[in-house]
């Protein structure tokens, strides 16, 4: 077990290096001056060079690259020259130095995302630290009502195989997978949250904690959380039905299934005890891929509904071409997306140890 986890976050920091590959060449071919952003309007040419140089800007795409992965490594090569950007700056982060060699060191620190070129200097992890913790509440709520009521409706639609209900299931569930979250999330704020708002009390957008009439303190709305994640549940609720029902079908049919019912037990404790367990598999690698999914699909609910989440965060980014917001966003989720498949590995093994890990 363990050596299958080390080889599995192996080759996730390979996959996790080639996504930051992607992202910070795929940002930095966008039109705009970074260093121009930084200032804003009080830009002159020669803040403009100082900025340029501070950050790296003046230096070649190639050693940005290196300096980007620099950043982001826990295990940082730094110049002890001030005029270097690669210089060691508490300012920028603090750490551990391992080993120093003549100019150079080697420090231990956390991985450095840079600052917003909008936000006044602001450093993208407080930016995320503030806004990703909505985002994960709006996916675990999403996901909660998508494996409750998906497992729930995916056996009632098991049990009463080609009858009505399961044609009703399954007619609302194709439905569930074909229409995209953002319109979903239109519609579902237009009805819940505009027409019939003096019936449901809810409103079109809103976050998890909004300022008082007074503007002086936030409180809790727990209220808006429940069209976003309706909105963001629907499409995995479809698939994790399906799956489900599919799979239960499948389990049912099975040789011990027969021999638990030849021994006279009632079909609620058949499907208890032995056909859900074993029918979870599947289930379980959905709401996995589902999950991570989440954190990045949320993006156009979270901007519909006005959620203060890092979907939203990114959409204002993009608006905004603050670039290292948008690339510490986006490697954020690749890294959760990675750990939360190392974790359904594992979770895999457990409700079937006849896998075998290779």
């Amino acid at each position: 077990m363990v050596n299958y986890i080390l080889d599995k976050f192996f080759y996730s920091l390979i996959t996790l290096f080639g996504v930051v590959t992607v992202i910070f060449f795929l940002f930095n071919v966008l039109p705009g001056d970074p260093a121009q952003m930084m200032l804003g309007q009080n830009e002159n040419s020669e803040q403009i060079q100082i900025v340029k140089k501070k950050y790296g800007f003046d230096k070649p795409l190639r050693t940005q690259y290196f300096y980007y992965l620099n950043d982001l490594s826990p295990i940082s090569i730094h110049s002890n020259d001030s005029d270097d950007y690669t210089f060691f700056d508490e300012e920028k982060y603090s750490g551990i130095q391992l080993l120093r060699l003549s100019n150079l060191s080697l420090n231990l620190k956390f991985p450095y995302l840079r600052t917003s070129f909008v936000n006044q200097g602001k450093k993208v992890s407080e930016i995320i630290g503030d806004t990703l913790p909505n985002t994960i509440i709006l996916a675990i709520s999403a996901i909660s009502i998508a494996i409750i009521l998906g497992i729930i409706l995916g056996i009632f639609s098991a049990l009463f195989k080609n009858s009505i209900i399961d044609f009703s299931i399954q007619f609302f569930s194709t439905i569930g997978m074909s229409v995209p979250s953002f319109f979903s999330a239109i519609i579902f704020a237009w009805v819940f949250g505009f027409l019939l708002k003096d019936l449901t009390g809810l409103e079109m957008s809103g976050s998890l904690y909004e300022l008082d009439d007074y503007g002086e303190s936030y409180n809790l709305k727990l209220k808006n959380l429940i069209l976003p994640s309706i909105v963001l549940g629907i499409r995995p609720l479809a698939v994790i039905s399906q799956l489900m029902r599919n799979e239960l079908l499948n389990v049912l049919n099975q040789d011990y299934i027969r021999t638990a019912r030849a021994k006279g037990l009632s079909n609620f404790l058949v499907i208890r005890d032995h056909a859900l367990k074993n029918s979870l598999n599947p289930v379980v690698t959905a709401i996995s891929g589902w999950f991570a999914s989440l954190l990045a699909g949320a993006v156009f609910v979270e901007f519909i509904f006005g959620w203060n989440g890092i979907g939203k965060e990114i959409v204002n980014a993009l608006n905004l071409l603050d670039l290292p917001v948008m690339m510490g966003s986006v490697t954020v989720i690749a890294f959760m997306f990675i750990i939360i498949n190392i974790l359904v590995d594992i979770i895999y093994i457990k409700l079937d140890p006849r896998i075998k890990l290779n």
